[in-house]
């Protein structure tokens, strides 16, 4: 079972590349907390700060495949400069906002969350399009997984950091933590890059030009199936994040995420070390049996609510979300060309973003006028559907989907 960890942990350069990767998108899962911490409590409205989130993150989306398609082409180092100064700037603004304008001008929140979002470090494409240059065979098969289980950590740290600092200070502080760790993260994954030898593109190969990588209708049912997959855990994040702050202990917000990521992470290192065929449809039906019992555990179907009933669900839950982004993020590097496969993990991340834009509007209202039972159960049915999408991926190369 710990024969494909060795066989990464052999591979110069490529722990270092998986932690400094990580650490470029710790700040990912913190903002959406922060941002709707401080939305909230400058309008009042949940729907409002769903919509502020949404905005930025389909900024991160409608760029992905511009950002991914430039990794594939030019030097990483000097993308992910241009893109950490302006992410960071942007983040400083949309804290100054809820201190020198009003309420009512929530708008001017939704434009600078989404430019800032245009500017997101594109470090998630490129660490995944990176893990093939470096890894072969079971050793690029664990990576994958390793990768997917660490980010549940990092879904465990950045959330409970960013609850943590709105708690002892305010959500302003929070948000400009989270745009401190993006350009830190992000100059440091380029320092990674460099040493590896991996700043540069592969080698005499260019993007080809006009097709675009969406035509390929397994490439494009694997990126769909993405967008349902991360719609159905941003809603419950933003479930979450609700029920704490009407309890009036948003540092529960943190704890139950952590439980949640503990779980994940658990999961993603038992199935990183099985061997045989990776069943993707089966993972994610999983995954979506994990959200479906929070309906039962929320308000208004159980109130009050037991925070310690709500994470013994979050922790079991849990335990299939990790295998199932790692079959995806194999399935998506499987489909891509080797000279694309920044810009394929750039259109995951336009599919990902828009999933979460579409659904944190839609978490929010049903919180602001029915209540978190109602959230976890859309939550749910997104998930559900994105396991039958998963059914209709057919295999091509080496990774087998059942």
């Amino acid at each position: 079972m710990l024969r494909p960890y060795r066989e990464l942990a052999g591979v110069p350069h490529l722990p270092s590349l998986l932690l400094w990767s990580m650490l470029g998108r710790t700040h990912l899962p913190a903002t959406p907390l922060a941002v709707s911490f401080l939305m909230a409590g400058w309008t009042g409205s949940y729907a409002v700060a769903g919509v502020v989130g949404g905005a930025l993150t389909l900024g991160m989306g409608v760029a992905g495949p511009v950002r991914g398609r430039a990794a594939d082409r030019s030097p990483a180092g000097r993308l992910l400069l241009v893109t950490a100064l302006g992410y960071g700037t942007g983040i400083a603004a949309l804290g100054l906002l809820p201190a020198v304008l009003p309420g009512g001008a929530w708008p001017v929140a939704v434009v600078v969350g989404f430019l800032t979002g245009l500017s997101t470090p594109p470090v998630t494409a490129m660490s995944r399009a990176s893990f093939p240059r470096l890894a072969k065979g079971a050793a690029q098969s664990a990576v994958f997984t390793v990768e997917a289980s660490m980010q549940e950590v990092m879904y465990v740290v950045g959330p409970a950091l960013a609850a943590t600092v709105v708690a002892v200070w305010d959500a302003q502080v929070a948000l400009w933590l989270c745009g401190v760790l993006a350009v830190f993260g992000a100059l440091g994954f380029a320092g990674a890059l460099r040493r590896a030898g991996l700043d540069e593109p592969v080698a005499g190969k260019r993007p080809a030009g006009g097709r675009t990588l969406l035509a390929d209708g397994s490439l494009a049912l694997a990126l769909v199936t993405a967008m349902f997959l991360v719609a159905s855990l941003v809603s419950i994040d933003m479930v979450i994040i609700a029920w704490a702050r009407d309890l009036g202990r948003p540092a529960v917000a943190g704890a139950l995420t952590a439980v949640w990521g503990i779980g994940s992470v658990v999961g993603g290192l038992i199935a990183g070390g099985l061997t045989g065929r990776v069943r993707f449809a089966r993972r994610m039906l999983l995954m979506a049996l994990g959200v479906a019992p929070l309906v039962l555990v929320l308000p208004p179907v159980l109130d009050p609510s037991s925070a310690w009933l709500i994470g013994l669900v979050l922790g079991v839950g849990g335990m299939a979300i990790a295998p199932a982004i790692a079959a995806n993020n194999q399935r998506i590097s499987g489909l891509a060309p080797d000279d694309r496969k920044a810009e394929a993990f750039g259109w995951m991340g336009t599919f990902t973003t828009a999933g979460s834009a579409l659904s944190l509007p839609l978490a929010g209202t049903l919180l602001d006028h029915v209540g978190p039972a109602a959230a976890a159960g859309a939550s749910a049915a997104l998930a559900l559907f994105g396991a039958f999408l998963a059914s209709r991926v057919r295999e091509r190369g080496t990774v087998s989907v059942g």
